[in-house]
């Protein structure tokens, strides 16, 4: 292992040695840091979590996670990776796995034992492994994927949760300092700094504290505002990659057909290429390497619509081919609307809480994989009142709409829905857990073909 040069950055690129490496992968959504949408469930992780154990009892509960950790991904995982032609994962994980907020600080070993169970077996198939931190004490934005159930981000405001995640990562970069297989550290994923005033100089302690104990692998920094604002973060930090999310409006699940109108806005190719470029400006104008570090449309179930979506990612594709960019696709496994490997719908976890997903596409709860078709009767009276009563009312970051469906239906109504998911597995026996949890395993689950074949044609040149 110590005869591969840990990669660096060396001007707009990527380097091992000499010689250029672009990373072209995936994101590892839903394992180390789960998600409504990618395994089910509604609200947050946490709320997931308590309320599984009340329903499922210690035993069972601790069955299925054991299970389910384990089985998410493996060596099968990462050679089908390979057999793709991808060189690289992004490993999104939630802090919690390291340390208890009863208990800050204090170490467990836990997270360690998950995190390099993936980096060996990625190594073992020639793939790089990008670490990043997806949930960090007190949420670094405002939206589930940050373990948030408020919409309101307490992390810039408190120096105690900093300290803790700089603690964190010197504890990591003291792990995998010397592993070459580790392409680097992503250590706060889409922060949402309303002020924009604590960003700047928190990345600039991180980014000492890491370099005392680790001063050789690349950091990997995601602008403010969900990764798409660089312009509070100063001048570049030395063997540092910036990192754009570049999602386009018409991958989303209420998006528009490609080309063509989604959410009031005309796109097609063009369109697309200039977001990229606005994207990833800072990173252009600084001379710095550019990674995509989240991308790729959702998926629904349509042939037609799919096939646009499936255009829209070839030509996302083809345009950082042509700006040399790196990336890494969100997101590799879920139960289908995403994953290039998905869950079996005909395997008994999707059987068990199919009631609980047709509930939740209903009511619109989840953020990613809903629409607000279905109460649009409770969301009409409020928009007309903010737009009657608070006009220029405009939070942070995506303004009243997106505000307004936060709460009411990814809180409030997600909230409510947590013990919907629960109930199903009340009574389940603890070998039956571990058996609903292994539906998860690669062997169990199966491959969307034409996103499969997309990727590897791609990437074969």
């Amino acid at each position: 292992m110590s005869e591969l040069p840990v990669l660096r950055v060396d001007g707009t690129r990527i380097v091992s040695g000499t010689e250029p490496v672009r990373l072209r992968g995936f994101g590892l959504g839903g394992w180390m840091n789960m998600e409504n949408f990618i395994t089910g469930y509604a609200g947050s992780e946490s709320q997931q979590r308590r309320a599984l154990r009340r329903a499922m009892g210690e035993e069972a509960y601790e069955a299925f996670f054991e299970r389910f950790l384990h089985d998410f991904f493996t060596d099968s995982d990462a050679a089908f990776l390979q057999s793709l032609g991808v060189n690289s994962l992004r490993v999104p994980f939630s802090y919690r796995h390291f340390e208890d907020d009863t208990e800050p600080l204090v170490l467990r070993n836990e997270g360690f034992r998950l995190l390099d169970q993936v980096v060996e077996a990625c190594a073992r198939h020639g793939i790089y492994t990008i670490l990043d931190l997806h949930a960090v004490p007190g949420a670094q934005n405002q939206h589930w994927h940050s373990d948030n159930p408020t919409q309101w981000a307490g992390f810039w405001a408190q120096e105690q949760f900093q300290h803790r995640v700089i603690a964190l990562w010197e504890h990591i970069a003291e792990h995998y300092r010397c592993n070459p297989w580790v392409a680097g550290y992503n250590p706060v994923n889409e922060p949402a700094d309303v002020e924009g005033s604590t960003i700047g100089p928190f990345y600039r302690r991180l980014e000492a504290a890491i370099r005392r104990v680790d001063p050789d692998h690349i950091l990997f920094l995601d602008g403010n505002r969900y990764s798409t604002q660089f312009d509070q973060l100063g001048d570049p930090l030395p063997n540092t990659v910036y990192t754009a999310h570049d999602y386009a409006l018409p991958g989303f699940v209420d998006g528009g057909p490609y080309p063509g109108v989604s959410r009031g806005q005309f796109v097609d190719r063009d369109v697309v290429e200039r977001t990229f470029l606005q994207r990833t400006e800072y990173m252009r104008q600084t001379g710095t390497p550019i990674w995509v570090g989240e991308f790729g449309p959702v998926y629904t179930g349509d042939p037609d619509r799919d096939a646009e979506r499936s255009q829209l990612l070839g030509d996302q594709l083809d345009i950082y081919d042509r700006y040399d960019a790196s990336w890494a696709l969100w997101t590799y496994k879920d139960i289908g609307l995403q994953g290039v490997v998905i869950a079996d719908p005909q395997r008994d976890y999707l059987r068990l809480i199919a009631p609980v997903q047709e509930k939740k596409a209903r009511l619109g709860v989840d953020s990613w994989g809903s629409t607000d078709a279905g109460v649009r009767s409770i969301l009409d009276p409020i928009e007309k009142l903010f737009a009657d009563e608070f006009p220029d009312f405009q939070p942070y970051p995506w303004g009243a709409r997106r505000w307004i469906h936060g709460h009411v239906r990814h809180v409030m109504l997600a909230e409510a829905m947590v013990d919907d998911y629960a109930r199903v597995f009340a009574g389940v026996a603890p070998a039956e857990a571990a058996e609903l949890a292994g539906d998860f395993a690669f062997e169990r689950c199966v491959a969307r073909r034409p996103l499969a074949d997309l990727l590897r044609d791609s990437l074969r040149n």
